[in-house]
């Protein structure tokens, strides 16, 4: 008999003491029959204050000292872009299951060797894509999975104001946010998986290379599925006004306006997605999923392999903006 594992305790070490790293502490929290074991932060100073502020875990200083703990089933990555994809293979190689915060990776290289350790280890390994969570983007798949929406087209913005290199607490990052590998990364996913046609298409401009921070703060992509629907996608660390991404999705039967966890039709009328999921935070619900998954023994929404084709698309982009004149 298969032993009945679904309501056994998962215990998770959470490395990155940052602004994400208290999200998902805050989400933890609510998810009966999780206990985060340890802390990762940039320092075991910061990390034992981390754990302290949370009232979670014990801080440690390294993330090699938690892959080495009895008490970690999983980790939840919520560190510096650059380190996702070494981290990922480390947590992999070391028998835990783990949840990466997107990006996966800054490269379809290292992308494909975590996929590469994930079918070799069967181990769950998630890739934060949160917007396949959020309340709204699921009451607009389910419309779509019932027959009643289809889309034509989405238009996206993705705006912030970062002409320094600050982070979302207004701290000085040691590493630099790209619009392509980060940002741009939520819509390519979210577009392919609520057509449900893969991309066949994408097109990238970009506008010029900021002296200091070494990235384009400006970028604008198309992207056609199979199916015919197209995405536009308008990205800027320019933006000095509203902030955040916003979603109009362009249907047959309808248009409907996401700004994270809320909907509105195309005439400002708000829509109540407090019924979709357990939770209006879309955090709690990616963690909800990936616990399951490790109780349950099988693929979370949002895995590696179904995002990888978003990071064959991103790569195809930057491939496509570094030969454009100019670059």
């Amino acid at each position: 008999m298969t032993e009945d594992r679904t309501d056994r305790t998962v215990r998770i070490a959470l490395a990155g003491g940052g602004a994400f790293g208290a999200k998902h502490a805050a989400a933890l929290r609510r998810i009966k029959g999780v206990e985060v074991t340890a802390v990762v932060s940039g320092s075991l100073d910061s990390a034992r204050k981390f754990a302290e502020e949370q009232g979670v875990g014990r801080g440690v200083a390294t993330l090699e000292e938690v892959l080495a703990m009895d008490d970690v089933d999983a980790v939840i990555l919520a560190t510096p872009t650059p380190v996702h994809a070494a981290q990922t293979l480390a947590c992999l190689e070391a028998g835990k299951h783990v949840q990466v915060e997107i990006p996966l990776a800054a490269s379809l290289g290292d992308a494909e060797a975590c996929l590469a350790a994930q079918q070799r280890t069967g181990l769950v390994a998630m890739v934060g894509h949160t917007r396949r969570f959020n309340p709204s983007h699921q009451w607009v798949r389910r419309r779509i999975e019932a027959g009643q929406f289809r889309i034509q087209q989405m238009d996206v913005q993705t705006y912030f104001f970062r002409r320094t290199n600050l982070n979302a607490l207004g701290q000085q990052r040691s590493w630099t946010d790209h619009l392509l590998w980060h940002h741009a990364a939520h819509t390519v996913d979210l577009f392919a998986h609520q057509t449900g046609s893969p991309i066949v298409q994408a097109n990238a401009i970009q506008g010029p290379i900021h002296p200091e921070l070494g990235i384009a703060m400006d970028m604008s992509i198309q992207l056609r599925a199979e199916n015919g629907a197209i995405c536009t996608l308008s990205l800027s660390f320019n933006n000095d006004g509203p902030l955040g991404t916003f979603f109009r999705y362009i249907g047959d039967s309808g248009t409907y306006l996401a700004r994270y966890d809320d909907l509105v039709t195309g005439k400002d009328e708000p829509i109540d997605v407090s019924g979709v999921d357990v939770s209006m935070d879309g955090i709690e619900l990616q963690d909800r999923e990936f616990v399951a998954a490790i109780r349950e023994g099988r693929e979370p929404n949002s895995s590696i392999a179904q995002v990888m084709s978003c990071y064959r698309t991103l790569a195809g982009l930057e491939t496509q903006l570094a030969a454009a004149p100019g670059a």
